[in-house]
Parts: C-alpha cells; sequence; structure tokens
C-alpha cells in the first residue's frame, strides 16, 4: 500500500536535521506534559538547548512547529507500523495501529486538537488516510462506481472517521481503548462498504417528486 503524504520535510543537512528533530520532541515531550499547545517558544528552544532565534528559522512560528512535531511523529511512530494486509476484511489493522498511536501520545494530540493549529493537523492527516479509504472503496465497489464517485465516497468516509477520531481522542473516557474503538471504526467501514453492493430501491412516491 503507497500512502501520499503531501507535508514531507526536504532534504536538509545533517546539523540542520538535528536541531529540528530536537525542538519537535522537544514541543511533544512539553505539549504532552502540560497539557496545552499553548507553551512558549521560550521553553521548547531551552529544552532543546537552542535559541528561540533557531526556533524562528527553522520553523517560522511555534503552530508550524507544532503541526510539524505532529506529522512527524506520525510519520516516525504510526506509518512504520502500519499493516498492509489486503486479505483482512476493512484494514482492521490499519484501525488499530492508528488507535494505538493515538492513544498512545493522546495528550499531545488532544492538546493540538483543542488548539489554533487543529484544522492544520486535520487537513494533513486527512491526505493520509484519504489513499487508504480510497482503496478500500475501490476493493468494495470493484468496477461499479467512476473515478470520481469513489473519491467523494472515500473523503466522506474520511471526514467521518476524523470526526470520530478527534472525538474519541478529545472527549473519550479514560483510558482510552484502542481495540474497542478500532471495532467502531470497522463497524463504520462495514455499514459504507455493504450498502454500496446494494442497489438503491427508488419508492414510487420518491420518483414521483424527482
Amino acid at each position: 500500500m503507497t500512502f501520499e503524504f503531501a507535508t514531507i520535510a526536504p532534504a536538509q543537512d545533517r546539523r540542520v536535521r538535528r536541531t529540528r528533530a530536537a525542538l519537535m520532541r522537544a514541543a511533544v515531550a512539553l505539549v504532552s506534559e502540560r497539557g496545552t499547545a499553548a507553551v512558549p517558544v521560550s521553553d521548547i528552544a531551552e529544552a532543546a538547548d537552542v535559541s528561540r532565534q533557531v526556533v524562528y528559522q527553522q520553523f517560522g512560528d511555534r503552530d508550524t512547529l507544532l503541526l510539524q512535531a505532529a506529522l512527524d511523529l506520525v510519520r516516525e511512530e504510526l506509518l512504520t507500523h502500519v499493516v498492509d494486509d489486503s486479505h483482512t476484511p476493512a484494514g482492521r489493522p490499519t484501525a488499530l495501529a492508528m488507535a494505538r498511536h493515538f492513544a498512545e501520545h493522546r495528550a499531545f494530540y488532544r492538546a493540538i486538537l483543542t488548539s489554533s493549529s487543529a484544522f492544520a493537523l486535520n487537513k494533513s492527516l486527512t491526505g493520509l488516510m484519504l489513499p487508504v479509504n480510497r482503496q478500500l472503496i475501490q476493493q468494495a465497489s470493484g468496477e461499479r462506481h467512476d473515478p470520481h464517485l469513489v473519491e467523494d465516497l472515500a473523503t466522506f468516509l474520511t471526514g467521518g472517521g476524523a470526526a470520530l477520531v478527534n472525538t474519541w481522542v478529545v472527549d473519550g473516557e479514560e483510558p482510552l481503548d484502542p481495540e474497542e474503538f478500532s471495532d467502531r471504526l470497522m463497524r463504520m467501514v462495514s455499514v459504507i462498504t455493504t450498502a454500496m453492493g446494494r442497489p438503491t430501491t427508488i419508492t414510487h412516491d420518491e420518483e414521483s417528486r424527482r
């Protein structure tokens, strides 16, 4: 399975990569510890043992740093553990890997998802999950639907899944249960993909209203 991830950092020299990595690790640690995205840039810089100026040089502002830290966390800890098993119905290994990742880093993601970076994070994560859901829709529909409808259905499924994840991470009861949440996601996917295989029946009344 090939994942499309739009926000990939360009090649940089080794020292710059180390500095960026240190800043992103510090951002994740401090946001997780304090439970808020409103961590002063000076605190992040101090934890990474660099100056505030370096933060602005590398990321421009704190929100961009937090967004990039979240995406780097997804790349490093989620994408490398996503299981590609086309024989498993509806991709439960992918759902479980995702649920475990968000549960493990709940404090960090909850802070970001309730901050000004929430929209940007959701948009970027949509770019991650859309190819996965597009493949699910294609497998479920075969050749019955045109590419535009497949894309719309994949976008719909991705948006619905994102809403569930956000609600679960932000408002779910402690401790989060990745197994139970994966089952919820799979039930949603099953209902949608099963409905796709059924012809729509239009009643006489519905037809007369057309």
